[in-house]
């Protein structure tokens, strides 16, 4: 990882020197390949404690960073919803992708109910292939705000039923809520999609031996095959048979191709859950996840470096996470061996509840403020082409019109 960060430091210095945060938006148009990362629940605290515990692992105080907090170009957005000062992921979700506030819990509706327009529709009309990822559900708040409209997030077989309307190439994620519609009186979400154009795999297996012609594609996870995805495997650690997150955007990209022009938003849905029950270890496990998805873009930027944009951020931060809860003046020592340790002697398992967590949080003078979503304004950052729109202070609403160049 260190041998990345310094190529993403040499690779773009000449460009942020050259370029600062005020370049003229006018002359900078879409990038023909766009990167999209939204780890949800994801703030700045969430990302420095990561760094912190990296640099734990080598025996440093500091120092240690994250492929997309090496980006040359950062900002941070405000993220209120248009109801609520501290939004949801739906809301939030919305904002990012269709440049409109919504009300907490509606998907890509405005708050006088009229629907709005997708980032994802207005590439699709310009000739873009369009990859949804998540290991989150499908149509789960954050990717279904993506591709649909509904007054309800939690309408969840409705959602389903949107995705062929949407002629994406491209979803995937762990399975879908509400397999079965109307409590299994409608038909399941695989058959509806297959009889609507879509090939629906689930695992490896299933993806490699797809049919030929095989156009449209949802990927899903095999052990939620024929069943609702209600196991987030929240814990970070690798199973056999799962894909990690980087697998998915691995399969989304060679799907894809680079033929055409495409957009990819790819989200790290499990973060959000890990924090709402304040699992220090479990975070950070799955920010390094999506930060290797995030690597796996990079990779592709050095082979497109002019053509090429990604943008990093979150629909919210979680859990209000702090480094040094409690810590007396001038006592900085964080007691990152307390926690490590515990998560190793459990196997890596998440299998410690919330009491024992917190007892080796408080160990570790790692605060938590609550396990809910906080108002606090989340990091942006970016890198490639037109990436020096998303310097400075924004709203989460800004983000789909730096994107596109307006």
């Amino acid at each position: 990882m260190k041998s990345l960060i310094r190529t993403i430091a040499a690779v773009t210095l000449a460009g942020v020197l050259l370029s600062g945060c005020g370049g003229n938006r006018s002359e900078d148009p879409k990038a023909k390949y766009i990167f999209l990362f939204i780890g949800d629940g994801m703030g700045v605290s969430q990302v420095s404690l990561t760094e912190s515990y990296m640099a734990y692992k080598k025996g440093n105080l500091g120092g240690e960073r994250l492929t997309f907090s090496s980006f040359p170009y950062f900002g941070m957005a405000s993220t209120y919803s248009a109801n609520r000062v501290i939004t949801c992921s739906s809301a939030a979700g919305t904002a990012i992708s269709c440049g409109a506030k919504a009300n907490n819990e509606s998907l890509g509706i405005s708050p006088d109910g009229e629907k709005l327009k997708s980032i994802t529709y207005h590439l699709k009309e310009d000739g873009y292939r369009i990859g949804i990822i998540s290991n989150a559900p499908v149509n789960h708040a954050t990717p279904a705000a993506f591709y649909a409209n509904s007054a309800s997030r939690y309408d969840y077989y409705e959602l389903t039923r949107t995705i062929p309307s949407t002629g994406f190439e491209f979803f995937a994620g762990s399975g879908f809520s509400a397999y079965y519609g109307n409590e299994g009186k409608d038909e399941d979400s695989e058959s509806y999609l297959e009889r609507n154009g879509y090939q629906v795999c689930f695992g490896e297996e299933e993806y490699l031996n797809r049919p030929a012609d095989c156009r449209n594609l949802v990927l899903c996870q095999k052990h939620h095959k024929g069943q609702n995805a209600k196991d987030y495997l929240i814990d970070g650690m690798k199973k056999e048979g799962v894909y990690s997150l980087p697998e998915l955007l691995e399969r989304g990209m060679e799907f894809i191709g680079d033929s055409e022009p495409f957009f990819i938003m790819c989200e790290g849905g499990t973060i959000d859950w890990a924090a709402h029950e304040n699992k220090t270890m479990p975070l950070i496990n799955l920010i390094r996840e999506f930060d290797a998805a995030v690597a796996m873009a990079y990779e592709f930027y050095l082979s497109h470096p002019d053509e090429t944009l990604i943008v990093v951020t979150a629909d919210h931060d979680t859990g209000g996470v702090s480094l040094g809860q409690g810590i007396e003046w001038l006592d900085d020592r964080l007691e990152w061996h307390k926690i490590d340790s515990a998560w190793t002697a459990a196997g890596g398992a998440n299998t410690l509840g919330y009491e024992e967590n917190k007892a080796l949080n408080d160990a570790a003078f790692i605060g938590w403020t609550t396990k809910q979503h906080t108002g606090n304004d989340v990091p942006v950052y970016a890198i490639g082409k037109g990436a020096e729109r998303f310097c400075g202070k924004m709203d989460n609403t800004e983000i789909k019109g730096k994107i596109l160049g307006e």
